[in-house]
């Protein structure tokens, strides 16, 4: 799922700077995203925050969970300390190792920054704001600014030489906060209460309970169709549902089965729930949409109708939807 990674050498991680490479402003918050659960590692483990399948609690100060909710409250806290995301899917091999290369080497500095996980297939609009082409990838942010670190597989030792530098970056723009050991990171302020249906569907999806999740997604478009939080929510959820099963073995496998049957409808419709939450969003988009010019009938709907769910998953004023509802004009008419 991702492309050969790229490890800056130390000559290019001395030049790291504040430049504003990124627009992290266009990721609004919305006012309810349906959110993975914090506690679940790529590997399928509960860490309560810390590595995957460790368990221990103690991490969790260091390394927290970004979602769509917090992340404006990250980049605030990168006014205090730097914060490093690390963009990971489950479906991309290197993930899980470098996720806990990072956590070991963000706890080693002892509250010096902070690492914040995030979930491409969960977020996609996060890849969306760092404008990520593969995963895993590293970005540190500083006074909300973007910093790029390294995409690809990374080990201890490159993952710190980085940091060596980044922290001189900081301390140079005079982010040289701490978060003490056990304490809660200042500046990430409690997010306003959400509508009840809406905490709802995110306490079922913390329970691992998609289908209740789903079930309180649809009670509020019943009661508020205009509830855009509430559609968007729903296609993320029945897109994790889909997701929840699949091995990468089994990715794999689909993505043979996809190549040699272009038109078996359900394979191709899982590879682009697997690009999705890769975060290889326009590869997803052409996949289907080249599927519906190829065929006709109720696959061909059911294509069309899988592809609109899959726009409310990445954000219906993303750019990228916008090209590809003129790709899908274009086949269907």
């Amino acid at each position: 799922m991702s492309s050969p990674g790229y490890r800056p050498t130390p000559a290019a991680a001395s030049q790291l700077n504040l430049r504003g490479a990124v627009d992290l402003s266009s990721l609004r918050r919305p006012a309810a995203p349906p959110a993975p659960p914090a506690s679940t590692s790529p590997d399928g483990g509960t860490a309560n925050g810390g590595a995957p399948g460790s368990g221990e609690s103690s991490r969790a100060p260091l390394r927290v969970e970004a979602t769509e909710t917090n992340f404006q409250d990250l980049v605030q806290l990168s006014a205090q300390i730097p914060v490093l995301f690390l963009l990971w899917s489950r479906y991309a091999a290197e993930s899980p190792a470098v996720l806990e290369a990072s956590e070991r080497v963000v706890e080693s500095y002892g509250g010096r920054l902070v690492l914040a996980a995030a979930d491409v297939g969960a977020f996609p609009q996060l890849a969306q704001a760092f404008q990520v082409q593969a995963v895993p990838t590293a970005v540190a942010v500083i006074k909300g600014q973007p910093v790029p670190l390294f995409q690809g597989p990374a080990d201890d030792a490159q993952i710190r030489e980085l940091v060596e530098e980044l922290l001189k970056v900081a301390a140079a723009n005079g982010v040289t906060g701490s978060i003490g050991d056990g304490t809660q990171p200042e500046g990430t302020d409690e997010p306003e209460p959400l509508p009840p249906l809406h905490q709802a569907a995110i306490d079922a999806i913390e329970a691992g309970d998609y289908a209740g999740a789903a079930a309180a997604c649809k009670q509020a478009l019943l009661e508020q169709p205009a509830d855009a939080d509430a559609k968007a929510g729903l296609a993320q959820v029945d897109l994790m549902a889909r997701l929840e099963s699949l091995s990468a073995s089994d990715a794999e496998s689909l993505r043979d089965l996809a190549a040699q049957e272009p038109d078996n409808i359900e394979a191709q419709l899982a590879v682009a729930d697997l690009d999705v939450s890769g975060g290889h969003i326009e590869d997803a988009f052409n996949r289907i949409i080249t599927f519906i010019g190829r065929n006709f009938g109720p696959e061909r709907e059911t294509a069309r109708v899988r592809l609109l769910e899959l726009f409310e998953v990445v954000g219906t004023q993303d750019e990228r939807v916008a090209k590809a509802r003129q790709g899908l004009a274009r086949v269907l008419f």
